[in-house]
């Protein structure tokens, strides 16, 4: 069961990643208002975390994404660094309090 939460994982940040697409239907739109935001995304990859996947897991998927070629498509979507971002700051924050050699401080 814990492969099936790990795959949700990676497939919940893959689609908030990616965004709304630009020809998207009204159907699309009211979903991804509804369910396309960062506070909804957190709660599912908390609700895969609760089941089992670590949360180092998430964070070597979101390094992942920033340097596999496979998601070389996925870099060039709209608003995508602003989204990294966010899911980033997210959790290595949350993890700077377990680890603190994975805080976010600057040397200056």
């Amino acid at each position: 069961m814990k492969e099936w939460h790990i795959k949700h994982m990676q497939d919940t940040i893959i689609k908030y990643l990616t965004g709304l697409p630009e020809n998207a239907n009204r159907f699309q739109r009211k979903l991804h208002k509804k369910y396309g935001n960062l506070t909804q995304v957190t709660k599912r990859i908390e609700y895969d975390l609760k089941h089992g996947v670590e949360r180092s897991e998430v964070i070597t998927f979101l390094t992942a994404i920033k340097g596999n070629q496979s998601f070389s498509e996925l870099r060039k979507t709209n608003g995508f660094e602003d989204r990294l971002n966010a899911l980033e700051l997210t959790y290595l924050k949350a993890d700077s309090k377990v680890n603190p050699s994975l805080s976010l401080s600057h040397p200056y």
